[in-house]
């Protein structure tokens, strides 16, 4: 097998692990606060087993270190509103939203980026608004506020993935995962007060949920953002992008074999989504300028991993 041919695959199993992601938020009982800052810790301690990562950590001026601590947050809060939205409305609902970041990248990403505003990336993301109005007619009521939440969650991803394309190649993605997890989910046990609807995260896991969540931070998080890192060598920039982009859809489609969730969602629900995610798959064709690959530090931390 040749190098190239085993990294496709090898993104194409990443990308299913990540699928399940939102699969698993809603098998796990604990509330979405709880979530994910279990995870966030089970992720960070283990980065902490690795010597590369502590390498890191003493090599990071303070600067970057208050910089990745912020950036920490703004994934803490995308994580907890990606899950809100999972807990208010299902997992399908869930990833459609997060989808939704290309809507609000070409704003966001050139501000603070820098680099030139592109009106053909914004006129993409508009062009999928019409799939957002298909989805909200295709869902239940009682779903509309978990649409919201998820919508929030996408405008999060915009932020932090912007961030982290400016800032990221001033250390190692390991050691930069670790930071902006660790920070953010400390950040985030601390803003429990001010974010009462989530729950509290000062609940011990029991049963299942204790599997769950090792599935999730260990075989979900970490195994396929170490695996990627390695494929992504072997990878053209358009063949990176294409194989995340298939995320929403693992996503989906596990989400109706595993949960049957479309006996909840209408069919003007799957048409919206067919229109999101062409808008999702267009983008690479269509944006302006050179392909490139995905950025390791949103593939370990955003769900949305179409971001680069």
């Amino acid at each position: 097998m040749t190098p190239t041919r085993k990294a496709h695959l090898q993104i194409h199993f990443c990308v299913l692990l990540w699928g399940f992601t939102a699969i698993l938020g809603k098998l796990i009982t604990l509330g979405a606060m709880a979530l994910v800052v279990w995870r966030m810790a089970l992720v960070t301690a283990a980065l902490l087993l690795v010597p590369r990562v502590w390498r890191g950590l003493r090599a990071l001026p303070p600067r970057l270190w208050g910089i990745y601590a912020g950036i920490g947050v703004l994934v803490a809060l995308h994580w907890l509103t990606f899950y809100g939205a999972i807990k208010l409305a299902n997992a399908s609902v869930a990833v459609t939203c997060i989808a939704l970041a290309t809507v609000f990248v070409p704003v966001v990403e050139p501000w603070i980026t820098g680099r030139r505003f592109a009106p053909r990336e914004l006129l993409l993301g508009v062009a999928v608004v019409p799939g957002v109005a298909l989805v909200v007619g295709g869902v239940p009521d009682d779903m509309h506020l978990g649409i919201v939440v998820g919508t929030i969650s996408a405008i999060l991803v915009a932020f932090f993935g912007a961030l982290n394309k400016r800032f990221v190649h001033e250390a190692d993605p390991l050691t930069v995962t670790g930071v902006e997890l660790g920070a953010g989910g400390l950040a985030l046990a601390l803003l429990t007060p001010v974010l009462p609807w989530f729950g509290t995260p000062w609940v011990l896991p029991a049963g299942m949920d204790v599997v769950w969540l090792g599935v999730l931070a260990l075989a979900c998080t970490l195994l396929p953002f170490a695996l990627s890192l390695v494929a992504l060598r072997h990878l053209s920039a358009f063949s990176a992008q294409l194989a995340v982009n298939l995320e929403p859809v693992y996503a989906i489609v596990l989400a109706i074999v595993l949960l049957g969730e479309q006996r909840e969602l209408g069919g003007l629900f799957y048409l919206g989504v067919v229109v999101i995610l062409a808008g999702v798959f267009l983008h690479p064709l269509l944006a302006p300028g050179p392909a490139h690959k995905p950025e390791p530090a949103n593939l370990g931390t955003a769900e949305a991993k179409r971001l680069d």
